[in-house]
Formats: structure tokens, sequence, C-alpha cells
């Protein structure tokens, strides 16, 4: 059996997908069209506490999630996204924020939102740094 044989149809995508996801990173993402493309953290902090909140993804590792996130934040690693854009839960019409700690992840986790067909897909303006900056609340674990 030669190279490639094998492994399925899938396995012959993914360099194809993760070209685009860099490509993409590397002038700057996806257009956002008329959507807003970033969500100031108070904004995001006040749908928290009035129960109105977005679907909050958080696409850092595992120890920087447990460490401390936005409440209510879901973890879902930025790589996952690109195979497994169903964790993120709800309709694929409803607003999504995705955060990283810097902003690189999140790009990558938004773009393959958007591929997968979510429509409002957002970041939170300065990621979890910013967050933190301004001294705002976060959860553990």
């Amino acid at each position: 059996m030669g190279p490639g044989m094998g492994r399925g149809r899938a396995a012959g995508r993914v360099p194809v997908i993760l070209a685009i996801v860099l490509g993409a990173v590397a002038g700057g993402g996806c257009a956002s069209g008329s959507i807003p493309d970033r969500v100031m953290p108070e904004a995001l902090l006040a749908a928290i506490d009035t129960g109105t909140a977005p679907v909050i993804v958080d696409v850092r590792t595992r120890r920087e999630y447990e460490a401390g996130h936005v409440p209510g934040a879901i973890h879902v690693p930025f790589y996952a996204l690109l195979v497994r854009p169903d964790d993120v839960p709800g309709p694929r019409e409803r607003p999504v924020v995705v955060y990283c700690e810097h902003g690189p992840r999140a790009g990558v986790a938004r773009l393959a939102l958007r591929l997968a067909g979510f429509t409002d897909v957002r970041y939170l303006a300065g990621h979890m740094s910013g967050w933190k900056q301004r001294g705002l609340p976060q959860a553990l674990r």
C-alpha cells in the first residue's frame, strides 16, 4: 500500500483545511461582514450577569483554563474546533465569543467555526490577558 492509502478520505482533507486556516490567520482572519468582530469585556460581563451571554469558548490549554477563565466559558482547545465544531453547543446562528490568552489561537478557532457554518463568531476584546488586566472576575476549574 502506498503513502496515504488506507487512511480514509478525511486524512486527505486535513492538509487542505490546515492550509486554509494558516492562510487566513496570516492574513488577519476572516472578514466578519456587518457583524462587529469584538465584544468588550465589560459588555460580556454585563451579559453574563443578566443571563443573556452568548456561548463563550475558551480555546486555551486545559491548564490555562483551570487556572482561571471567563465565568460561564466552556473549554474547547482551538485545534479541536478544526475537527469537532459540534463541541460548541446550540444552533449555529447563536452568538459565540472565543478567546485565548492574546489572540492567535482564537483566530484559528474563529475561522474553524465560521467554516463549520457558525454565523456570529466574535473575539473577546483583549482576550484573557485583557480580562485579567481589568481585574474582572474569573472562574476556576
